[in-house]
This record gives structure tokens, sequence and C-alpha cells, in this order.
């Protein structure tokens, strides 16, 4: 079935295109092949966008939304080549080493192998749903041969790439096999996700968040081989991030989140082998297994986070104490600061949460609108610690990102007796975009404010890219949010809500609150020189690109 391109090129996918665009348009020609994988990423995506628009009941993505398919896949990689395109500069200019731009060409590849391969599973599963006479779905011969040439014709210009950085034949070979892993896992990652919370997220959402997840703990197992056995990975093969070391700070946040995964699994395995050995002949009450598997809970997540995942950061890195230890001595070494920070921070938090709380139990505003108060509030809390306790604010993130996580296992799983408390709490700030199974309006924010600051370590020429997360999602897409729903009537695609006045007001108030940030950080000393036009228009592609991935 044929669709002429201008019904399927929607605003949305204008604007990822635009996107890509931007970066392709910057490469220097030693990124050819990256910027010739990305823009097969970009076609391929794109194909099977328009495709799975007529298959949503094939993937259980969440009612209402657009599929985003092309916007999930492109992000990530997208959002590598431009570092890549960064430490290119500082190359020439001699500020980096060569194994900090190597280690990056491989996290680009890594990333780029986990959404072509979660393509390729969505366009096998349309083909089969096709094949067995699915009365929604048509797919011909000629879906086929395109999905196919696509996948050969990026296996080819990855293989010359990795070859390029390679010392030996067989170090490629290693290079291919992990990638395809991280291709793997990501399909069998999606396929879980999908399966266990349906209906919560859109397929361009769970490609996002899978691809992340895959990439973030592929390079800790990556980082764990080769220190733990450098015999089976040459030190090559995995560079210390940005060349020279691991901060401690990373090490913490990744340690902390690796404790919480492994927690995660060990927990439910124990409650399995307790109802199988122990449950079919215990008839002891409901009450007395809530408190059984809470006491099991606390005692594991302890153990673990205590013991386990401090343990792991001292093996990938030499810490001079134990890793909490460690942590007491960054926020005592500038103690009135860091604890006037937290008092500040707490103080704002509990105001702000009193107030919205009662309001949203009673009040006739639209949750989504309700919720866009949390989002100018991450601007008070996260500007002033980013300007002036920047590393700070780094494990501070960290520690809300585990503090969510735990809340929302407890939440799943009922922990008594705080399960049910966080379950009603939580349900006042819910929305359509949220479900009984799964809450993540908070992690959203979350993220959004606190993964540029991250990705933006170490060498970074772009100083207000820390600032694109809390001015994008803290302003222009409050401001997008507010306009848009009182305003809006033009949109950018027939399945969406987002509209084209509200993001016209999103990119204006981020293009004024650049304005006045820009002469704010000249005078803090954050910044000595900077092209303002430049900068502002980086933060007014990051909040397009933050708006059309946004349900609204």
């Amino acid at each position: 079935m044929a669709i002429s391109p201008l019904k399927a090129m929607n605003g949305e996918r204008a604007v990822v295109l635009f996107f890509v665009f931007c970066v392709l348009s910057s490469l220097p020609l030693s990124l050819l092949p990256q910027a010739l994988s990305l823009s097969l990423l970009s076609f391929f995506s794109l194909f099977v966008e328009i495709r799975a628009d007529n298959s949503f009941s094939l993937f259980k993505s969440r009612p209402g939304a657009s599929s985003g398919v092309m916007l999930g896949a492109v992000s990530l990689p997208t959002v590598m080549l431009s570092k890549l395109i960064q430490l290119s500069r500082a190359l020439s200019l001699q500020q980096i080493e060569i194994g900090e731009l190597e280690h990056m060409t491989m996290q680009f590849w890594a990333t780029s192998a986990c959404c072509c391969g979660v393509l390729l599973f969505l366009s096998i599963v349309m083909w089969c749903a096709a094949n067995n006479k699915n009365p929604h779905f048509s797919c011909s011969v000629w879906d086929a041969k395109f999905s196919l040439s696509c996948v050969i014709l990026y296996s080819v210009v990855c293989c010359i790439s990795l070859a390029t950085i390679s010392h030996t034949g067989f170090n490629t070979a290693l290079k291919l096999l992990w990638l395809l892993c991280h291709g793997f896992a990501a399909v069998k990652l999606i396929q879980h996700l999908l399966n266990t919370f349906p209906c919560c997220a859109s397929i361009g959402e769970a490609l996002l968040v899978t691809s992340g997840l895959v990439l973030y703990f592929g390079d800790m197992l990556a980082c764990t081989i080769s220190k733990v056995c450098k015999l089976l990975i040459s030190p090559e093969f995995v560079s210390i991030r940005y060349g020279i070391k691991r901060s401690e700070i990373g090490i913490i946040i990744q340690g902390v989140l690796l404790g919480l995964l492994i927690f995660s699994a060990v927990f439910k395995f124990v409650i399995c082998l307790w109802e199988y050995f122990w449950g079919a002949e215990n008839s002891e009450s409901r009450q007395n297994k809530e408190i059984r598997s809470s006491l099991i809970f606390f005692t594991s997540l302890g153990f673990i986070m205590i013991a386990v995942a401090p343990s792991w950061m001292m093996i990938v890195l030499d810490f001079d104490v134990h890793p909490v230890v460690w942590i007491f001595q960054f926020v005592f070494s500038e103690p009135f600061k860091r604890l006037s920070l937290c008092i500040y921070w707490l103080g704002l938090i509990y105001a702000s949460v009193l107030r919205f709380y009662n309001i949203s139990k009673d009040s006739k505003i639209e949750r989504i609108l309700l919720r866009k108060y949390y989002h100018l509030l991450a601007v008070s809390m996260f500007l002033p610690a980013l300007i002036y306790q920047p590393k700070f604010l780094d494990l501070a993130f960290g520690a809300a990102l585990a503090f969510f996580l735990v809340l929302e296992i407890t939440r799943v799983w009922r922990i008594w007796p705080l399960g049910q408390l966080v379950h009603q709490f939580m349900s006042a700030f819910t929305d359509h975009r949220d479900s009984d199974l799964l809450i993540v309006s908070h992690f959203s924010l979350l993220l959004g404010c606190a993964l540029p600051i991250w990705m933006s370590s170490g060498f970074n020429d772009r100083p207000l890219t820390p600032f694109a997360g809390i001015l994008s999602l803290g302003i222009g897409d409050t401001m997008a949010s507010m306009v848009g729903h009182k305003y809006g009537v033009l949109r950018w695609s027939k399945t969406g809500k987002k509209t084209i006045e509200g993001t016209a007001a999103g990119i204006t108030s981020v293009l004024a609150a650049c304005s006045v940030l820009l002469p704010l950080l000249a005078s803090t000393g954050y910044i000595l020189t900077q092209v303002s036009l430049s900068l502002s228009l980086t933060l007014t592609h990051t909040h397009t690109h933050t708006h059309t991935n946004t349900q609204r």
C-alpha cells in the first residue's frame, strides 16, 4: 500500500528530520561513516513509523499517542554524533587524547546498533502480522527488501568505521560482537517493557528508554570486565570515559543504579522461592505475608546498597575510602554552601508539594497544566545549583533518581507499610500518560534536567549545554503547554495534541530566558565570552525536539 510523501510527512517528522540535518551539516569528513549510518537510521525509522501508525495493537503502546518511532530511534545516536563532532574539534586543538574519541565512537555505534536492532524487530513483527492476514495491516515485498537493504548497508558502514579504529582484525570482530549483543539486548528489553507495562508508553518512548538503558549498563559491564580481566578485553576496547578517568560521582551514580537493578531481580527471585517452598502449605494471614515481604525487601535493599554496590564501585575505581564515606567527605568539604542548598531544596519541595497536592484533589484545573508548576519549580531548584555547585548537583541528581526508583518499586509491589500510601499520593499527580502500572512523569522531568548536565561532562566548548534541559523543560515546555492548551488550534500531526502555537510560545520563552541568562552567567564568571545567537539556537533546537517528544 503506497503512501504519498506529502501525506507521510507531518510536522513532527519534519522537525525531527530538520534536527538531524542540522547535525549532519556540521560534520567533518572524518565522521562520514557515522553520517551515513545516521542517515540510514533516519530513513529506516521513518519507514517503520509510517507502517507502525496502522498497527498500534501489535505493540501494546499507549492509546492516543503517536508512535514516535523515528524520534525515539534517532535521538540518542544524534546526541552521540553531536558529542563526536565536539570531541573532533577538541582533538584537532590537542585538548583530548585519541582514546577519548575512540570511546565515544564505540558509544555511537552501540547506540545506533540498539536502535537498528529494535527497528528490524518491529519490521519483522509487522511483516509476520501481514503474512498472518491481519486485517489492520498490510506489508509488501518491497517493504521487506527496503528494511533488509537498510540493515545491510548499516552493517557495512559500521564494519568500515570500526576497522579504522581497530589495530587487528580480531579486535574488529570483538567490537562487532559487542555491538551485536547490544542490539539483541535492546530487542529483548523492549519486548519485556511493552509486555510487562502495556499501554504505558509509545513505541518511540520505549525505544528511547531501551537504547539508553542498554548503552548505560553495557558501558558498566564493559568497564567491569576490562578491570577484572584485561586478558579478555584489551584496554583500548573500553577507554576510560573521556580518555583519562571516570569521576567518583559518575561511578557512584552508576553503582547505585546497578545495585537497584540487581536488587529488583534478587527480591523477585527470593519471593518466588519463598512462595514455591513455603507458600503452598503456609496458611498465614495476608498481613503477615505483607510484613514478611517488607522485611525481605528492606533487608535486601540495605545489603545491596551498603555492601554489593560499593564493592563494585571500588573495583572499577580506586577509592581511598568507602564510597559512602567519600560522599560524606564530599558534602562536608564545603558544608555551608552544600547544606544550605539542601535546606533550600527541601523547603521548596515541602511548600510546593503541600500546596499543589491539596489543589490537585479539589481543583478543576487539568492535571497536565497543574504539573507544569513543578517544571517551574525545577528551574528555581536546579538553576542556582548548576551555576554555583555543579558537581554537587550531579550527585544530587543521582540521589534523587535512586530515591524515585525505590519509591516506584515500593509503589508497584505495594510494599507494606509505604506502598499503598505512596500510590495514593502519586495518583494525585497522574494524567493520561501515566497508569496504575507505571508512573513515569517525575522520572521524565528529572532525567530531562539531569542528562544534559551529565552528558556535557568532560570537554565541553558549549557552556550553555548543561542548561538545555532545565530551560527547555522548565520554561519552554511549560509555556508551550499553557499557550497550546488555551490558544492552540493548528496541530503538528493528526494523532498528536501538540500545536504550532504552543511550540512557538515555547521557543520564544527559551530565547527570552537565554537573553537573561547569558549576562547573568557572564557576571558570575561562569562563562567569559559567549556567542548568544549560536547558544540560543542550540537551546531552541533542544526545546523543539523536547516538545515533539512530549504528549499533551
